[in-house]
């Protein structure tokens, strides 16, 4: 088989959650510790850090690849869903995996996949591992997919752990209580591994802590140490200060991500690099610095508050739940413009009515349908919105709405596209 067919015989053969959803998760690890074992447990001969939570932990992982980068250090990244190619799920110094090596890996291990049938992620995980640890990387981030506690890629043993927001995703398996979330999220702190929480929330401190007491790992609340100064928006970046109370000295850091969420993120982030620099790492003030302004171009992140174009602004992002919505709003708020449209598609598992709750009436709306069997179909998202004054036309292809909003836009208006990953996924442009 060649890549695409290979890539076409796994979505067949497997379980899917991005296009499937709750079905196709595996609520244990016997696959994914099967799949090592038969590989010569690849996780265990490499360096790792651990990075989950709700929102944050994607941007948080390149940011972490990208300073290590910066380091010196031969950086993988595995990090999920895609949006355009497989492939860019698993990088080293921000280069994506050969579709060769894809190819390779299935065509080695085909009988073992049939006979195991893995979900698509457990068999993806493995192909991580082995590629990870068949070219030497001096240390891998790791992006659970789902969770923390059941995920797939929770048998590794870290360096670090990192936990960023915690906020109400994946209900129907996590739970529908910010305590049940965080406790999933919880179980990827090991014993005697230090974690860092980006950002205090009272009804998950206490989740968190306790288990870090439990497992005798040191816990640093990121929130606690490092306080906002300043942030601004500039062409194309954020410029952001930190005051870092410990060590009574001010961190100036500008990012190529600019979505106002960073703030707290980055806080994890400054904690991490502290916490592996005691930990027998070389991570210079220099190498932070760089790798936090150079994130997208380091690691080919991308659908994080990106410019598509200028006049009318056209910016996407992949923020799909309501906290990372309301992160969106917040950002938005930085900006001028005169007339705000929204371009926005949803998959159907979401909290779409809080989400309507909290958008802007005064916005112009175009609603359209992420191509993925999860996708809200467009009409009803109309509909719906309708019952929160929001008013809007359907066009369905995401490509072809931001034709339309462009056309009819005026040159100092801002268009937002986003409200799924998978919708940011269909534009032609990223």
């Amino acid at each position: 088989m060649n890549y695409q067919e290979t890539i076409d015989y796994l979505y067949q053969l497997l379980p899917v959650f991005h296009r499937e959803g709750k079905k196709a998760y595996k609520a244990d690890l016997k696959n994914t510790l099967a799949i090592c074992e038969y590989l010569g447990n690849p996780q265990q001969k490499f360096k790792s850090i651990h990075v989950g939570g709700t929102n944050g932990k994607g941007s948080s992982s390149h940011f972490l690849a990208s300073i290590l980068q910066e380091a010196g250090y031969k950086t993988g990244l595995y990090t999920s869903p895609h949006l355009k190619s497989f492939t860019e799920r698993i990088r080293i110094n921000g280069q994506p995996i050969p579709e060769q090596e894809v190819v390779d890996y299935v065509e080695r291990n085909k009988s073992f996949i049939l006979d195991l049938r893995p979900s698509f992620f457990e068999c993806t995980v493995g192909l991580a591992f082995e590629y990870f640890a068949s070219q030497n990387v001096d240390i891998a981030i790791i992006e659970v997919g789902l969770g923390g506690r059941l995920d797939s890629t929770n048998v590794i043993t870290p360096e670090l752990s990192l936990i960023t927001n915690i906020s109400f995703d994946h209900t129907d398996i996590l739970g529908n209580t910010i305590e049940a979330i965080a406790t999933e999220k919880a179980g990827i702190i090991k014993p005697e591994i230090p974690v860092v929480i980006s950002q205090r929330q009272p009804e998950a401190d206490t989740v968190f802590q306790n288990k870090a007491n439990s497992t005798s790992s040191l816990i640093s609340f990121a929130s606690d140490r490092y306080k906002l100064n300043e942030y601004s928006v500039c062409e194309n970046c954020v410029k952001i200060e930190y005051f870092d109370i410990q060590n009574k000295e001010v961190i100036k850091l500008q990012s190529q991500l600019t979505g106002k969420y960073q703030i707290d993120n980055l806080k994890g982030i400054i904690n991490a690099i502290d916490i592996l620099n005691s930990r027998g790492f070389t991570i210079s003030k220099n190498a932070l610095e760089r790798g936090v302004s150079q994130v997208v171009t380091n690691t080919g992140l991308k659908g994080r508050w990106q410019l598509l174009q200028e006049k009318p602004t056209v910016v996407c992002d992949t923020g799909h739940n309501l906290a990372g919505i309301l992160e969106n709003l917040e950002t938005l708020g930085k900006y001028k413009y005169q007339q705000l449209w929204m371009v926005l598609g949803f998959v159907s598992d979401k909290d779409i009515q809080g989400i309507l709750n909290i958008l802007p009436k005064s916005a112009k709306y175009v609603f359209c349908q992420a191509d993925v069997p999860r996708a809200l179909d467009a009409r009803d998202l109309q509909k719906l919105a309708k019952d929160f004054q929001l008013e809007g036309s359907v066009i369905n292809d995401v490509n072809e709405a931001i034709d339309w909003v462009v056309q009819h836009a005026n040159e100092d208006d801002f268009v937002y596209v986003g409200g799924s990953t998978f919708v940011v996924a269909g534009i032609h442009q990223l």
